[in-house]
C-alpha cells in the first residue's frame, strides 16, 4: 500500500494508486492523483470527473469504457461523450484513469 500527501493528510492508496477509502476523496485529491499521473485537470477533466461520481452515487459502480462512454454522452452531450474524446482526455484509459481520479474503485471488468 501507498500512499499520497494532500494538505497535510495522508491518503492511503491501494496497489494500483486507488483510494482505499472512498471519503479521503477531494478535489485537492484529484489533482495530486493527476499531477502523479502527467494529467493538468481541464473543465472538461471536472466535467467527467463529476458525472463519473454522480454515475457511482446513483449505481454504486464504476463503469468500464463502453458504459462510461453512454453515460458521459447522456449527461454532457455527444461531443464529450465519445471514445475519442474520453481516451484523449484520460491518456487512453478513460475508465480506470477518471475513476482512479475521481476517487472511485477501479472497474470491475477493466485489466
Amino acid at each position: 500500500m501507498t500512499e499520497l500527501l494532500v494538505d497535510g493528510r495522508r491518503i492511503a492508496l491501494d496497489q494500483d494508486g486507488y483510494l482505499c477509502e472512498l471519503t479521503d476523496w477531494a478535489p485537492a485529491v484529484a489533482m495530486a492523483l493527476a499531477q502523479a499521473e502527467g494529467l493538468s485537470l481541464t473543465p472538461a477533466h471536472w466535467a467527467v470527473l463529476d458525472a463519473l461520481r454522480e454515475f457511482y452515487a446513483e449505481f454504486q459502480l464504476s463503469p468500464a469504457t463502453r458504459p462510461l462512454v453512454k453515460y458521459i454522452a447522456l449527461k454532457l452531450g455527444p461531443e464529450t461523450g465519445n471514445s475519442a474524446c474520453l481516451n484523449q482526455l484520460f491518456k487512453g484509459t478513460p475508465a480506470k484513469l477518471a475513476a482512479k481520479l475521481a476517487g472511485l474503485p477501479k472497474p470491475t471488468n477493466c485489466i
